[in-house]
């Protein structure tokens, strides 16, 4: 009877402390969870260990931990996890993407290319573009690996030991005789990575630049903040004016808080409290600002919106004044589906930047643009430049000698500054740069014309010409035959084109076609010569009387009737419409959601409608070809609007057909 009831005891004591296990466990995971969504993820990682001890579901929680190291720019680490949470059968349409590029990080290139084509090859329908363009771009990469690595040149590279640390120190910038550079050296900890918050730091540059590094200080207690990150800065020529990134706070959402600040040298040799630069955009992160050799561009990394992908270079002018212009993106020859950062103008006039979606070996990788006869070229800087790793914040203090940041193995740290020079050292094996022959691409144009309706039918008779938009003249012109095809003509690398497709009985229709972004990476090339042909499907709309089109993005703030800059971009398209079709009279309907009574409904969109109408006079169409009408509330889309996009998706304005 005693042995019996010291059984089920025994039995008890093991349940109830396999219980408090799982318990514990599950606790250590929704910990891990909270810190995973307010994005410090190096708190979550010690949470998620936790976890594994207990029966956590293995694809949900490894998958976490993937992110985690991911997120906090840990690439290499993240690759175990991803393969268990792969292999335990996640759902995440996501994993395999950054699982590829994990493992590219560890120069595991065949495995990286697996796994990009099978996340391509199982890519949901609703998987967005940028993101498919940026994977199936690499897939291309990673098979023309071994010729990427064939690009080796005469540098050797040595860890700046003297100043590297086990944290992070990277964008080197020389002001005068200091080396300024970003570390991770503050006090508070930066809850993203487990490292200290980012500072600006400073050291005198050694006569033997490799050697620098000795007692550096901080920068300037005027410019420190702590409980933020602070880095990447830019000195204008005479060095009294410095632009910097500062922000992020380690949340999640803190990511966008990054924008670029000014400070300037007073009398005392003191530098001024920051001021938050207006080009900045509150809503996305700016960083890695340079300036030009002459002080006129400023240049930065953005991932504000209408950029070609992730974060994309972008350039503004400044004035005598010291005022800034509009911000413009640099284009798609530059700029890719992925990320580009850390812009720098050379003194030999190029521009210098990091990528992650132009040809490389790594996450990140150095590349140089060269720009003649109106075409953009984009070359890999090769090894040992680049590595495995992220290589980014190249300058030159001499014609040959310069610094740059790279995390690859080896490294003293994090991200480590390391000296470079072009040309032997003695006690450096050296390797000899490979030249290829140069190969020629061929570009054409080749296209359909076909009436927008279910199912589209293809159009004959249909007069296609193809416009240069420098001169605008005509390059082409056609006639659709009976399968409503035109081409194919020649195009010229770094050109503009506009497509005008017309048909009796339809709304002429000019469509905007940019050779930008589209040439051919020379690393892809495998023949001397190579044929490419892209092809445009051009939709034209009946012009039927009375019928209605919804003008996309013509949104209003809530009880305004003000054009909004977005709005005026859609109305410029409506000009452009009005323009290629003389005859054309129509009607701007505006109506409203249902917030409001009627009467103030009737007369919002009234003058909502008025307001379209006035904006597209204003662009020279003759308002005799103009009507307008607000209709209120009475046909909305969304009929029990409960959310704001709701509410904006009811506020719309479309045109109808009154006369042809």
């Amino acid at each position: 009877m005693k042995i019996n009831t010291l059984s089920v005891l025994l039995v008890a004591l093991g349940l109830a402390t396999g219980l408090a296990g799982c318990n514990s466990a599950m606790q250590a995971y929704k910990k891990g969870v909270r810190h995973y969504d307010a994005g410090e993820y190096n708190l979550a990682l010690t949470q998620f260990q936790k976890a594994e001890k207990g029966s956590i579901d293995p694809a949900r929680l490894n998958y976490y931990m993937a992110e985690s190291y991911r997120l906090s720019n840990r690439f290499g680490e993240a690759v175990p996890f991803y393969q268990k949470a792969i292999e335990a059968n996640t759902t995440e349409p996501e994993a395999r993407f950054n699982y590829a590029y994990a493992l590219k990080s560890q120069g595991n290139y065949p495995a990286a290319l697996d796994q990009l084509q099978q996340y391509v090859a199982n890519a949901p329908k609703t998987t967005a573009k940028p993101v498919l363009d940026k994977a199936k771009r690499e897939i291309e990469t990673l098979k023309a690996i071994n010729i990427i690595a064939q690009n080796k040149s005469l540098i050797t590279l040595k860890n700046m030991s003297n100043l590297n640390s086990p944290g992070s120190e990277f964008a080197p910038v020389v002001r005068g005789e200091e080396l300024v550079f970003t570390a991770s050296r503050k006090e508070q900890v930066y809850k993203n990575n487990g490292l200290p918050m980012l500072g600006l730091y400073k050291t005198k540059l050694n006569q033997k630049p490799d050697e620098t590094g000795n007692a550096p200080e901080l920068f300037s207690s005027n410019v420190l903040q702590n409980d933020v990150n602070e880095g990447t800065p830019a000195f204008s020529k005479d060095g009294k004016t410095m632009i910097l990134a500062r922000g992020n706070n380690g949340k999640r959402k803190g990511g966008l808080d990054v924008d670029l600040y000014i400070s300037r040298l007073g009398e005392n040799n003191t530098w001024s409290q920051p001021l938050r630069l207006p080009i900045s955009d509150s809503t996305a992160w700016d960083g890695s600002p340079a300036f030009s050799a002459d002080g006129k561009t400023l240049y930065f990394a953005s991932n504000r919106a209408g950029g070609a992908g992730g974060i994309d270079l972008y350039r503004t002018s400044i004035d005598a004044s010291g005022r800034f212009s509009r911000p413009v993106n640099m284009g798609r020859d530059i700029n890719t589906p992925g990320d580009e950062m850390f812009p720098y103008v050379g003194p030999d006039a190029k521009l210098y930047f990091a990528s992650d979606g132009h040809p490389g070996l790594g996450k990140l990788d150095v590349f140089v643009a060269t720009r003649s006869g109106g075409v953009t070229r984009v070359e890999n800087m090769g090894q040992p430049i680049n590595s495995p790793g992220d290589d980014f914040g190249l300058i030159y203090i001499e014609p040959k000698k310069g610094f740059l940041a790279s995390n690859r193995t080896g490294g003293k740290g994090d991200d480590d500054i390391y000296f470079f020079q072009e040309g032997p050292a003695a006690d450096t094996t050296t390797i000899v740069q490979n030249k290829r022959d140069p190969k020629r691409v061929r570009y054409f144009l080749a296209g359909t014309v076909s009436a927008n309706e279910t199912p589209i039918a293809p159009l004959d008779s249909a007069r296609v010409r193809i416009l240069d938009d420098a001169t605008g003249q005509p390059i082409a012109e056609a006639t659709t035959g009976q399968p409503g095809t035109f081409g194919k003509y020649p195009l010229q690398e770094g050109k503009d084109y506009t497509i005008l497709a017309e048909r009796k009985g339809y709304l002429t229709r000019r469509e905007q076609f940019t050779m930008q972004g589209k040439s051919i990476p020379e690393i892809f090339l495998t023949k001397p010569e190579t044929d490419t042909t892209f092809n445009v499907a051009i939709l034209l709309d009946k012009g039927t009387l009375n019928k209605t089109f919804v003008l996309e993005n013509i949104y209003y703030d809530f009880d305004k009737f003000n054009i909004r800059p977005d709005a005026a971009d859609e109305l410029d398209k409506l000009v452009t419409i009005l323009k290629d079709n003389p005859t054309l009279k129509i009607e701007l309907g505006s109506h409203t959601d249902a917030r409001g009574s009627d009467a103030h409904n009737e007369t919002l969109s009234q003058n909502r409608a008025k307001s379209a109408v006035e904006y597209i006079a204003s662009k020279g169409i003759d308002a005799s070809r103009l009507t307008y009408k607000g209709y209120g509330e009475n046909q909305l889309i969304v009929k029990n609007a409960k959310t704001e996009e709701e509410h904006q998706r009811n506020r719309r304005t479309e045109f109808k057909i009154l006369e042809l």
